[in-house]
């Protein structure tokens, strides 16, 4: 049986803007990564996915700030921890963060060396330097990244050299679990592989236990991850293995997403675009009932009367949608019929 590396229990997190209004960015969202898996999560910008990254790490700057919910890292409930405990002794060593634009998360003024250094000093006192510079030196050549890199200011690497060195920086303190927040966005194609590459090969070489990977690229997650979860507004609306979700999508907006992208993949390559009408709700004043219902073409009335729970599906998948699984296939079926026509 494999062991939980994260575990998220009805988390709830929110902003507080300058005029005391609540915008409930986080809510409610649950989820499980498992040792050697690794969990996508998707979604349009703007629905929580980055704000769910950063409650994931624990540590909250207003006006973010933490309302319910429990962070549970290798068996360690992290929540309500004092902020100082969680930066010496959870973040880089049990849970690490790769920021979007991580390729500006470097100083400019100093070598990656010293860097390195600030970031293992501070949760190692007695360390000496050349045993950091060992450490580091080892740990980039093991992923592909000559030891010169270590002598070089940011300036002086490219952007994709930049960003494998923000990763291998992260895992430095061999995490347990990584977060990589849309870590191949504004890198050219062959970037983006060596990028997607590294992570790859963080888990098959167990520099890291687990990962959670963020992109608002769907199609992406199936070559990357085990499970993914689609994200609206706030909320978890999807659950299901990377096959099921990105070939066999159960909620309309995980439908919608799907059928707004280029696909590559055999089978998935020759449908026809349709963007998703319509815009994220305003989350200072969500929607009483379902979230997407002011842009799902499926909405019922008693769609915008309640919200909506998730509804478990076949096998492990659950969504979150008052329509039967069965209602929604027969739907889909008939909509690809009339397409294919």
């Amino acid at each position: 049986m494999s062991n939980t590396m994260l575990e998220v229990r009805e988390l709830t997190t929110k902003y507080i803007t300058r005029f005391r209004e609540d915008v409930y960015a986080v809510d409610h969202v649950s989820l499980k990564v498992e040792e050697g898996k690794t969990l996508g999560i998707a979604g349009e910008s703007g629905c929580g996915k980055s704000t769910l990254a950063l409650s994931l790490m624990g540590y909250y700057f207003p006006p973010l700030h933490y309302t319910s919910g429990e962070i549970i890292i290798d068996g360690h409930n992290i929540t309500g921890m004092d902020p100082d405990v969680v930066r010496k002794m959870i973040l880089g060593a049990e849970i690490a963060y790769i920021p979007q634009a991580a390729m500006n998360a470097l100083n400019p003024t100093q070598k990656i060396i010293h860097f390195i250094e600030d970031v293992i000093q501070e949760h190692d006192l007695y360390v000496t330097k050349k045993d950091i510079y060992e450490r580091a030196r080892i740990l980039f050549e093991t992923l592909g990244l000559p030891a010169e890199v270590l002598q070089k200011y940011p300036v002086e690497l490219s952007g994709g050299m930049k960003q494998r060195t923000v990763i291998a920086v992260s895992v430095l303190l061999l995490p347990k679990v990584l977060i990589a927040d849309e870590p191949s966005s504004a890198l050219d194609v062959t970037s983006q592989k060596m990028v997607i590459k590294m992570l790859r090969q963080l888990m098959e070489t167990g520099l890291i236990s687990s990962m959670i990977f963020i992109t608002h690229e769907l199609p992406l997650l199936y070559n990357v991850t085990d499970d993914i979860m689609v994200m609206y507004a706030g909320q978890i609306v999807e659950k299901g293995t990377a096959q099921e979700t990105v070939f066999d999508p159960l909620h309309p907006y995980s439908k919608g997403l799907m059928g707004s992208i280029i696909v590559p993949e055999k089978g998935l390559r020759d449908v026809k675009l349709a963007a998703i009408p319509g815009v994220p709700p305003n989350l200072k004043n969500p929607p009483a009932g379902c979230r997407f219902a002011p842009r799902c073409k499926y909405v019922r009335e008693e769609c915008t009367l309640h919200s909506i729970p998730m509804h478990e599906a076949a096998g492990r998948r659950a969504y979150r949608c008052i329509i039967p699984e069965k209602e929604l296939r027969e739907i889909y079926a008939k909509e690809a019929y009339r397409n294919a026509r």
